[in-house]
């Protein structure tokens, strides 16, 4: 009895197995995941929020004289406070999970601007209409919603401290100097292409901004990460890796968001929306594949996961973001054989001011029903002669009145 006690008590002094420890350290892996998961979607749907609210404020002060009048409402000062709450939730989901796991669901702000978007709609449609515009946008909800629920359950969990260190390590490793190198070539024929040869096309454009977005996120995530540490109190601030991440994060963001200006110019938001994310979302994940490691000592079928839930998230937006009305640009001049039920006037084309009803228009050969007698034709007054006698007076001629008509 006394051997069996003895045997028992040592065996309740051994240290436990080396198999808890990784379940202990998957299990808080997973819930640094899904906190980074949860201020990403909660700061992209703030956002999406914002710029409606701002978007609306703009609307309903359309006419006003004032250029600077929204600064004067409530609408559009909570719209900027929850854009600065929304980005600041985004900037601190990458101080917890991995930067392949944060970027993808960007998705989350295109559902919510359709969902709002369909919700505070104005304008009548009929069942044909609601068909062939909104059920692809719905379908592309519950994918983007799919892809999104397969992003955060097979993301990578790795969860390495951002000190200055390793920041520093993997920014001299081989394998992302090799990325960079090829990343600046890229850029640099990109950049003389859309500058010297004038190639304005999407995806010139949108593979510019998406080169600078891929160093934009590198540096948020490293930023963010040694600014949670100091938080803490393993103070990272003193090394001077952390103002390099700095100033290269304020500068790439600068120019992406020029680009995406002179892009918004030229091309319609929705198709702006739609192809950046695809090919924002595909560098990035590549950039922080090689400069995070986050896909080391990940299995295939994790890999194979995580690849299709981007896929059907890329698809999801994809079919959001197809069918949105387009604007229609305002054309000053349009030719007479454009316009319905009027005739040709002019053999070749000519031009003619726009109809009056337009609010840029100052002429038109259309209906002047509604014209001011302001812009009525004046009339010439009729003088009356004296022949022969003084009692007998006439006409010389005589002033035709046309009616609109003729």
């Amino acid at each position: 009895m006394d051997g069996a006690h003895s045997v028992a008590l040592q065996l309740q002094q051994l240290p436990p197995t080396s198999s808890a420890v990784p379940v202990s350290e998957g299990s808080f892996s997973y819930k640094e995941n899904l906190i980074g998961a949860l201020l990403a979607i909660f700061g992209h749907l703030v956002v999406s929020i914002a710029l409606n609210l701002q978007k609306y404020c703009h609307i309903r002060l359309a006419g006003s004289k004032d250029p600077r009048a929204y600064f004067k409402t409530k609408t559009w000062w909570l719209g900027l406070f929850l854009m600065l709450l929304g980005e600041l939730g985004v900037f601190a989901s990458y101080a917890f999970a991995p930067l392949s796991l944060i970027v993808p669901l960007s998705a989350v702000s295109v559902i919510a601007s359709a969902i709002i978007g369909t919700i505070f709609i104005k304008e009548k449609w009929k069942p044909k209409d609601f068909l062939r515009r909104y059920v692809s946008s719905f379908i592309g909800c519950g994918l983007a919603v799919v892809g999104t629920y397969l992003l955060v359950t097979f993301a990578p969990n790795s969860h390495e401290k951002m000190t200055g260190e390793n920041i520093t390590r993997h920014l001299v490793s081989w394998p992302f100097l090799l990325y960079m190198l090829v990343e600046i070539i890229l850029f640099c024929l990109l950049l003389y292409f859309y500058k010297e040869k004038n190639a304005n096309n999407i995806i010139v454009i949108l593979l510019l901004v998406a080169l600078l977005g891929s160093m934009t996120v590198v540096t948020v995530k490293a930023v963010a990460g040694m600014l949670a540490l100091s938080i803490q109190g393993n103070l990272q601030l003193d090394y001077p890796i952390f103002y390099v991440m700095f100033v290269c994060m304020v500068a790439t963001a600068i120019y992406q968001a020029a680009f995406l200006s002179q892009a918004s110019q030229m091309y319609d938001s929705s198709l702006i929306a739609s192809v950046g994310y695809i090919l924002s979302t595909t560098i990035a994940i590549t950039a922080g594949a090689i400069f995070y490691l986050d896909f080391i000592g990940e299995d295939v079928l994790h890999i194979c996961m995580f690849a299709l839930g981007c896929i059907i998230a890329f698809l999801g937006v994809f079919l959001i973001t197809r069918n949105r009305k387009k604007a229609i640009p305002f054309e000053p001049y349009i030719s007479m054989d454009a316009m319905p039920g009027m005739q040709n006037m002019h053999d070749k084309g000519m031009t003619v001011q726009p109809d009056l009803k337009a609010s840029f228009s100052y002429g038109a050969l259309e209906n002047n029903d509604n014209i001011s007698e302001i812009y009525a034709p004046a009339t010439l007054p009729v003088m009356q002669e004296e022949h022969g006698s003084r009692n007998a007076s006439g006409v010389p001629y005589r002033v035709l009145e046309h009616t609109k008509k003729e």
